[in-house]
């Protein structure tokens, strides 16, 4: 029998139709400044990876797919879908690898996330897909939440988060946690063991890796809420998007994750295109996850008939 969806996490489908608040979008300068820098920076990287050792790609592609299993299976399957339950030690990996990502930390980035499933493609949508492909890729970051976004966001129930002393950890110490796990190791780990130059490494496996990682985890936003088809759930914008699940780790399959959000895979295809259900899996081999929630066939099939769009993931 599956579990059903719980209503922090439901999409728009059920929420009545009203008319959108006017709002003034005020940029936030801050960070376009930062992003500005950050993406200059990661130009420079870019020409500079033609220079460096082999070992720095290798270990930062490395980096670049734990910091991705820190937000899919951490932040996202974990801790905000409670679609598994994982042992303290699967947790405090994740939490690191979440570091990795810097990308707020876990309590924050979760929070989030239940407000747009909850209010998705509405003015409290945090990264509303009808503002434009640009807005819900990263100007959502640009400028200041509509009023809505917090208003709304108020009601949606998180404490479950923070009962995790993982994620309390986290919060508490994030900045020097990021600094660690997302700047220094992946700058002195590269020049300790291979002698790579400081600044290359910090530039590469640093800057470099950090902004691939928010660009990749960004298109699931952006990309996977506008290009692709609907087979579950015709009356939302998420998308089944197989690049985007191949660059995600898996997080592709969106039309299907926001009508099933509690199933760990995201997926009804197990490992296919989805390197997070990979991981899971073997964790769940190895004792550190497990009670991890599936969709059963007959009732995905019934859904499909019902609101979707008629076409086939694969």
């Amino acid at each position: 029998m599956a579990p059903k969806s719980v209503n922090h996490l439901s999409d728009t489908r059920d929420i009545p139709e009203r008319q959108e608040r006017p709002h003034q979008l005020d940029i936030v300068w801050t960070n376009v400044w930062m992003f500005t820098l950050l993406h200059a920076a990661a130009l420079v990287g870019f020409i500079l990876l033609f220079r460096a050792k082999w070992q720095v790609w290798v270990f930062g592609l490395t980096c670049c797919y734990c910091s991705g299993l820190g937000i899919t299976a951490g932040a996202h399957r974990l801790w905000c879908h409670r679609s598994y339950k994982a042992k303290l030690f699967l947790r405090i990996l994740l939490m690191i690898f979440n570091c990795i990502a810097c990308q707020n930390d876990i309590y924050e980035w979760s929070r989030d996330h239940r407000v747009h499933h909850k209010f998705t493609e509405t003015d409290a949508d945090p990264h509303n897909i009808k503002r434009g492909f640009f807005f819900a890729h990263m100007g959502w970051l640009l400028h200041r939440k509509h009023p809505d976004v917090r208003e709304k966001g108020r009601t949606v129930d998180c404490s479950d988060i923070l009962q995790d002393p993982v994620v309390r950890f986290q919060r508490r110490f994030y900045i020097p946690l990021v600094f660690l796990f997302s700047f220094y190791f992946p700058t002195m780990i590269p020049v300790w063991l291979w002698g790579e130059k400081v600044w290359l490494a910090f530039l590469t496996s640093g800057i470099l890796r950090y902004a691939i990682t928010l660009h990749v985890t960004w298109l699931v936003n952006s990309a996977a809420h506008y290009w692709g088809n609907r087979p579950y759930n015709c009356f939302i914008y998420a998308r089944e998007n197989k690049r985007v699940a191949w660059w995600a780790l898996g997080e592709g399959f969106h039309n299907y994750h926001h009508t099933f959000p509690y199933d760990y895979s995201t997926s009804e295809f197990g490992w296919r295109l989805n390197i997070t259900t990979m991981f899971l899996d073997l964790m769940a081999t190895l004792g550190q996850a497990y009670d991890l929630k599936t969709v059963p066939a007959d009732v995905i099939e019934k859904t499909r008939q019902k609101t979707g769009d008629g076409s086939l993931t694969f």
